[in-house]
């Protein structure tokens, strides 16, 4: 449903579990997912702060507009999935 291989690959199996499965992903892509911009760059390794904006480019194309942009909605994603899970 989602092409997580435009990514980069040590991104992808977190976003997959947080997107299908409501499991939260690491610091910096919970950082990322919640808009927070400062925390995203103090948490990014070299490699994902030079990727951070197709990153962000990704999520808003590929992604529910719910499941980021805040940590309210980060958060209602994990525990709405959760819920619907262990229904």
């Amino acid at each position: 449903m989602y092409n997580y291989n435009t990514l980069p690959t040590a991104l992808q199996g977190g976003m997959k579990r947080y997107i299908e499965d409501g499991i939260a992903p690491g610091h910096f892509l919970t950082a990322v997912l919640k808009n927070d911009l400062f925390e995203a760059v103090m948490r990014a390794d070299a490699d994902n702060l030079k990727e951070l904006p197709n990153i962000v480019k990704w999520m808003h194309w590929e992604i529910p507009s719910n499941a980021h942009g805040s940590i309210i909605k980060v958060k209602e994603w994990i525990n709405n999935l959760g819920e619907r899970k262990s229904a």
